[in-house]
């Protein structure tokens, strides 16, 4: 059995890959000052490039679980992410309001992922 992790940190991985199975750390946008639509978007880039990293893509991707900062905000957030996500391929997800990091967060996201084989 082996783990391997990526890009380490004194306080988290961002992907860890452990039986043909991708763990990424909370992605939350490039620019915390954007509304909405623009941090899910940008948060969403963030995990294409790491899926990518890891040896998979959206298509695999296995959980997602999204903290948002306010519910007013679901459907902005809903959007971009139906739009993101490939048809035919919607992992299982959840969605919960949250306390940010920092106030300016407005999302974030938790992915698990198959590697592609």
């Amino acid at each position: 059995m082996s783990i391997e992790r990526q890009e380490i940190g004194q306080r988290m991985s961002r992907i860890v890959i452990h039986n043909d199975t991708v763990y990424l750390c909370g992605q939350v946008a490039k620019d915390a000052t954007a509304g909405i639509k623009e941090q899910t978007a940008t948060m969403l880039e963030k995990v294409d490039a790491l899926l990518e990293q890891a040896g998979s893509d959206r298509e695999h991707i296995l959980s997602a679980t999204l903290y948002i900062r306010d519910m007013k905000d679901f459907a902005g957030m809903n959007e971009v992410w139906d739009n993101w996500a490939p048809a035919g391929h919607a992992p299982a997800r959840a969605c919960v309001e949250a306390r940010m990091a920092r106030p300016e967060l407005l999302v974030e996201v938790s992915v698990i992922a198959a590697v592609k084989k």
